[in-house]
């Protein structure tokens, strides 16, 4: 740990959102840098400043590998995010070096640091590399200042994981009725159909489950195109589309639609999504699916308006009809197909066993899963409270927000991710009691994390500033998790994605977390409950 230390900053493939955090980054490696300083170390950048691309970032693998050549491999290493970050830009490098590795993100809604680095944490743990990892909104509380005090000295931060506890044959609890059990063994004898429309959406490796683990609970992928999702909606008919539309405003969602295509959201875009809807439903039902996943942000992105419309609704029980090519069958009737958001196959784990492990407890089935955005404090009526923002950018199913579908807007997604535009699911979600959790790969193995939470109303000042301060196109999750700090969360989580699904009034959130519990331990995981 005598050696100076390096600092990386990995971005974004779009520079559009490379240019515009270059600012929040370079003020964020100043905070980082004082702090080091501070501590008698030497700190330098492992690579300069771009002025043709307008950026600092290390955008593409092919530069990350270019940046670890002239790095040496002893050296401390700080990995300083401040922006949504493509992990595989630097994996090679971080997986060939030696010296103590440091990611460290910023802690703001609005420059998503703190997200990429968890995907990025995820990503290091599924490839065996040892890490550790620390954030702060300042770099100056004492609970970032003591880390790295403890990183500089040892090469090592140690988080407090009090609050984790594996479930294992000998501890499960009694759940309700012995659900979560009975439907894991009907996939282990069954076997259920994962279909992946691209696999390896924005360099999340850690959301690819390789296929000998996943074979393992029974499921199987069934890797399927993007192009043949496009090639499928140009069959799908104007009238179909309109179909589809016609059914979202009768069941009382509202479009903000503007005259710019490039900067606002047009009728023809949320047409364009219908057609996405009906032809992934048709695709699914070709192969099989019990669970789909679109990528979209490669590829697809530059052909048609985004698929976050498409993807609520197939998370949805209650939603438009799709009948198949012939007219003669309604697809899926009466049952949610759920849609794992940028093809993250571990939450497409997730959501298959929701659902099915929630519809045998008679229990409404919709999930998704959100990302992990951000979050700070605020009273409730039990006290200050940590309160999560969950986000994503619109596959959250409207039976999720406040009013169902008539508490759903939809709003043109930005057109720094999203140049063709299409529309979101947004909505404030409902208050009541929900469980998370989250399936990853650490040690060649397949894990599961799972708790309970409350999703809390806030006063609709709070929840608009919560909304600028992020993405207020998206729908948003107010989330307080039970008995889980912030720390003990961001410590302990690996990946920037978490699954949630409601639980009525009537039951124990705790009790059905323990049936999904006990259906992941049957299928092979090894699972561990956090703060209950």
């Amino acid at each position: 740990m005598d050696k100076p230390i390096v600092l990386v900053a990995n971005g974004d493939l779009r520079t559009s959102a490379n240019q515009k955090c270059e600012t929040a980054q370079s003020a964020m490696e100043a905070q980082i840098s004082a702090a080091v300083i501070a501590q008698g170390r030497m700190i330098s950048r492992g690579h300069a400043f771009d002025p043709a691309k307008g950026h600092g970032f290390i955008d593409s693998q092919k530069m990350g590998l270019e940046v670890f050549k002239h790095i040496d491999k002893d050296s401390p290493i700080i990995v300083a995010e401040a922006v949504w970050q493509y992990s595989h830009h630097l994996l090679a490098g971080l997986m060939a070096h030696r010296g103590p590795i440091l990611t460290l993100a910023n802690w703001s809604g609005t420059w998503p640091g703190l997200v990429g680095m968890l995907n990025l944490n995820g990503s290091l743990t599924k490839a065996g590399v040892n890490y550790s990892t620390l954030w702060s909104e300042d770099f100056t509380d004492s609970y970032f200042v003591d880390g790295l005090k403890s990183w500089l000295q040892t090469g090592k931060v140690a988080h407090d994981s009090s609050h984790v506890a594996p479930y294992t044959s000998s501890n499960k609890g009694v759940g309700i009725n012995g659900a979560g059990e009975k439907i894991a063994r009907e996939i282990l004898s069954d076997r259920s159909i994962m279909g992946i429309f691209d696999e390896g959406c924005m360099g999340m490796y850690n959301a690819i489950i390789p296929d000998e683990l996943l074979h393992s609970t029974g499921v199987f992928k069934e890797r399927l195109s993007q192009s043949a999702l496009y090639a499928e909606m140009l069959t799908v008919t104007s009238d179909e589309a309109r179909g589809i539309y016609n059914w979202l405003l009768h069941h009382g969602m509202t479009f903000q639609f503007g005259p710019n295509e490039g900067d606002h959201l047009t009728e023809n875009q949320v047409l364009e999504q219908c057609k996405m809807y009906v032809a992934a439903v048709r695709i699914a039902d070709d192969f099989g699916c019990g669970t789909i996943g679109i990528q979209y942000q490669q590829g697809l992105k530059d052909l048609c308006p985004a698929s976050d419309l498409a993807e609520g609704l197939l998370n949805n029980v209650q939603r438009p009809p799709v009948l198949s090519r012939d007219g003669a069958r309604t697809l899926y009737e009466g049952e949610a197909l759920p849609h794992f958001n940028e093809v993250d196959e571990c939450a497409g784990l997730d959501a298959l066993v929701t659902n099915k492990v929630w519809n045998a407890l008679g229990i409404p089935p919709e999930t998704t899963l959100h990302d992990l955005r951000w979050g700070r404090p605020f009273t409730t009526e039990r006290g200050e409270e940590y309160v999560w923002v969950f986000e994503i950018s619109g596959a959250a199913p409207p039976e999720h927000n406040i009013n169902g579908f008539s508490g759903t807007t939809s709003e043109r997604q930005p057109p720094m991710y999203f140049r063709l535009g299409g529309g979101t699911v947004k909505g404030i979600a409902k208050p009541g009691a929900i469980v998370w959790s989250r399936v990853y790969v650490s040690h060649g193995e397949l894990m599961f994390d799972t708790g309970t939470a409350r999703v809390i109303s806030l006063p609709l000042t709070e929840t608009q500033d919560r909304w600028d301060q992020t993405t207020p196109q998206w729908p948003i999750m107010h989330a307080v998790l039970d008995n889980v700090s912030r720390d003990q969360m961001m410590g302990r989580h690996k990946s920037n994605h978490i699954q949630v699904a409601y639980v009525p009034s009537e039951l124990s959130a705790k009790a059905v977390m323990e049936e999904k519990a006990s259906a992941m331990l049957t299928l092979g995981l090894k699972v561990f409950v956090c703060g209950t």
